[in-house]
């Protein structure tokens, strides 16, 4: 089953929070506290580091957490596979779905971001074993993030792709609108802002809400 709460450890979100320890010793501690408060799929997403950094990251948060924490990277198949990651996100400016699929193959996860409905059908025609829509409310998580798409953008969202579907809401979502957000049809709630201060705490308070 797909959880109801997936956490994304945006590497430039943390870099701009500063603090004295190095990056890396951050990342996996934030890592670690979301795993100690129940999360079990976390996504890498880290758009400003070079790929040998990214490597670097993403293989210490392989060792250090436990194997039933999935770990999806955003953007780069070749570091999914090199890092031995759970699977791989896209947006709609990254590779193509099935060109992603050609190089990690049928076992490992495919995600597929998307802001509208044409976009969102398009996705649906692919191997993605998971479509996300957003943003469902502002965001500071993006430079120049798209349109929000509210709770109506959900519910259009899962009517367009059916029940059977996994559909992931992204996008300025806190504990007070995640139970709407999937009372409006998603199957989980993807978080960034909303679980950095105390992320254990944090992500224990959205799994009472959203369990």
């Amino acid at each position: 089953m797909f959880p109801k709460l997936y956490a994304i450890i945006d590497v430039t979100t943390l870099a701009a929070r500063g603090g004295a320890e190095p990056l890396l010793q951050r990342v996996c501690c934030f890592a670690r506290e979301l795993a100690a408060g129940g999360v079990t799929l976390m996504q890498y997403r880290a758009k400003e580091l070079g790929a040998r950094e990214m490597l670097q990251h993403a293989r210490e948060l392989r060792r250090i957490l436990p194997a039933e924490v999935k770990l999806i990277m955003n953007d780069r198949a070749d570091l999914c596979l090199a890092a031995g990651f759970d699977g791989v996100h896209v947006g709609q400016e990254d590779l193509s779905p099935e060109s992603v699929r050609a190089i990690i193959g049928p076992k490992r996860m495919l995600g597929v971001s998307t802001h509208n409905v044409d976009q969102l059908r398009a996705a649906a025609q692919t191997s993605a074993d998971y479509l996300a829509i957003g943003p469902v409310y502002g965001t500071v998580s993006k430079l120049n993030p798209d349109p929000v798409v509210g709770l109506e953008g959900v519910k259009a969202a899962r009517e367009l792709i059916g029940l059977e579907r996994t559909l992931v809401a992204i996008g300025g979502i806190g504990p007070e609108q995640a139970r709407d957000v999937l009372q409006a049809g998603a199957t989980s709630v993807a978080i960034i802002g909303a679980l950095l201060d105390s992320p254990r705490q944090s992500a224990a308070h959205f799994l009472s809400i959203l369990l």
